[in-house]
This record gives structure tokens, C-alpha cells and sequence, in this order.
């Protein structure tokens, strides 16, 4: 008898040494409450291969980095799901799908994997799908959880055509997407006031306007791309004597003397904020206009006035 105690004591430490798995919370209908994960460390660009992948954060419900490789993936399998729906409820496709990258990570925000929620949708009153709680605005809020991610892009134009503050929306342009971004916002789909810049940004580097084009069957011009700005040229410095600096420089009697009509060679005593006001301009205007990064300045110096 005491060999068979013995025994079911050793049998209960064993089973109790194991691992143990972290508690989940969950509703009452058994749906898994999701904490948001840490947020990735941000990374300008990494290799693959040979090539260089440029990255970007999007913020997301979780905010995801992801590459532009990876963006583009995104746009290839969902373009045609955008075009559908605009055919159908009258959103542009490039809203569509500038909404989907920048609300779901590109597809790769924890929302999106955990419950195929595009669009970042919160259940609302209305709602009697399944649902998934996610760290956003408050802590464990609940959103729309969906089957397909079909599913989602369905919901989603439902949700703008249904409700009556976006009502406004669809009295503009269907190929005028600066316009629709910032109707978004004013009608309160997000809190973020750079939200409008941030989906006219995605619309105009991965040229999404033109799906609205294809549909609308209007020709296609792509947005200008912006250019890097070039850095400054360094100015040339007289060796043979000291360069005084804005704070060095004392008042002088010399006239101004310009090279030309839009520029002005710099004088002893001269600053910024002087030449500024001899040339009827600000100070960050003079600076800008040259590329100067602070406010240093020599003699023989020739700086853009126009």
C-alpha cells in the first residue's frame, strides 16, 4: 500500500514539472482576446541577396514594418478586389487599397494574421460577427473578426456606403483621391491628423490612381516622384584671412554688392537677418533658399536672394 502512495506522488511531481502555458483570456463565446506584440525595431533598409529592400513603417493597429517588396506583393492580390468594389459601391481602388496597406501592415499587422480585419474596423453597436480584442486606442478594444480577407473589403465598403457621415464622400470626384483622403478624415474614420498624408503618400509612390483609371477608363499620368534633395555645395573659404561667423561679425559701412539681380556676395559685418532685410526676404527664407544648415556665413560668399 505505501509503495502504490509513493508511487502516484512521484507520477503527480512529474506531470507538475512541465512547462506551463501562458494564460489566454478569452469572451464568454470563447473568442481569444489578443494583446498587441512589442513593436518591431526600426530598420531603414536590409539585404536580400544582392538587392537592397527599402522599408517603411506603417501604422497599423499594430504598427508593422514592412519592405516595399512586400507592399507591392499586397497590391498584386488585392487590386482587383479594389476594382470590383469600386465598380460596386463607388469608393476609388486606390482608397481601397491605400486603406488596406496602411491599416493592416501590407497584410502583416497582428490584426490582419489574427482575424483577416483589413481595414482595422471596431465592432460598433451593430456588429454580431465573431470579434477578436486588440490594444489600440484603449486597451482590448474589440474589432470585427472575419473568414476571408474577401470578407473584409466587402465590410468595409458596406461601411462607408451605409453610414451617413460618409455621405459627403461620394459626392466627389471617384478619380480625385486627395479629396477622398481628406473626406476620410473629416467624416472621423480616423483620429490621426496625418492620416490623409499618409494614404495620398502610398497612392502616389506605388502609383495606385491608376486602378481608378482602368476602371474609369481614363489615361494614366503617374504622380511626379520626389527627388532627393541635393546637399549643399560647401562654400569656399579664403585661407588668407579669418572667417567670421554671424555671431563674429561687427556692423560695416559697405554697400551691398551682387553678383547678379538674385544674388548677393556676403561683406564684412554682414548677417543673415541684415542680408535678409536689404533683400526684402525672411531669414529661414535665405537660409532654405541656399541649403544652409545653420546660420554661419563668410566673406566672399555668394548666396541666392531670388
Amino acid at each position: 500500500m505505501l509503495k502504490k502512495i509513493l508511487a502516484f506522488v512521484l507520477l503527480g511531481l512529474i506531470m507538475g514539472c512541465g512547462s506551463t502555458k501562458p494564460k489566454i483570456q478569452t469572451t464568454k463565446n470563447g473568442v481569444v482576446k489578443n494583446r498587441a506584440p512589442r513593436k518591431p525595431k526600426p530598420s531603414k533598409t536590409a539585404t536580400a541577396g544582392n538587392e537592397t529592400r527599402s522599408s517603411e513603417v506603417l501604422e497599423s493597429t499594430s504598427k508593422t514594418m514592412v519592405y516595399s517588396d512586400q507592399v507591392k506583393e499586397y497590391i498584386s492580390k488585392y487590386d482587383y478586389v479594389a476594382k470590383n468594389n469600386m465598380k460596386k459601391y463607388g469608393i476609388p481602388a486606390s482608397i481601397i487599397l491605400a486603406q488596406g496597406i496602411l491599416e493592416s501592415g501590407a497584410g502583416r499587422g497582428t490584426l490582419c494574421v489574427n482575424a483577416n480585419n483589413h481595414f482595422g474596423i471596431k465592432c460598433h453597436n451593430d456588429w454580431t460577427g465573431d470579434k477578436v480584442y486588440h490594444d489600440d486606442d484603449s486597451e482590448q478594444e474589440c474589432f470585427r473578426k472575419y473568414k476571408l480577407a474577401a470578407e473584409s473589403f466587402d465590410d468595409h465598403s458596406l461601411f462607408l456606403t451605409s453610414r451617413g457621415r460618409y455621405a459627403t464622400l461620394f459626392k466627389l470626384e471617384k478619380d480625385d483621391y486627395k479629396a477622398w483622403a481628406k473626406g476620410l478624415r473629416a467624416a472621423g474614420y480616423a483620429t490621426d491628423p496625418r492620416y490623409p498624408e499618409k494614404l495620398i503618400g502610398l497612392i502616389e509612390r506605388y502609383d495606385l490612381a491608376k486602378y481608378d483609371a482602368e476602371v474609369l477608363g481614363n489615361d494614366f499620368t503617374p504622380a511626379p516622384k520626389p527627388v532627393a534633395e541635393p546637399k549643399p555645395t560647401p562654400a569656399v573659404v579664403n585661407t588668407t584671412k579669418p572667417v567670421p561667423t554671424v555671431q563674429e561679425a561687427s556692423k560695416g559701412t559697405n554697400t551691398p554688392v551682387a553678383a547678379s539681380g538674385s544674388s548677393y556676395t556676403v561683406l564684412k559685418g554682414d548677417t543673415l537677418y541684415s542680408i535678409s532685410k536689404k533683400n526684402n526676404m525672411t531669414v529661414d527664407e535665405l537660409i532654405q533658399l541656399n541649403s544652409l544648415s545653420g546660420n554661419a556665413i563668410s566673406i566672399g560668399q555668394v548666396l541666392k536672394v531670388k
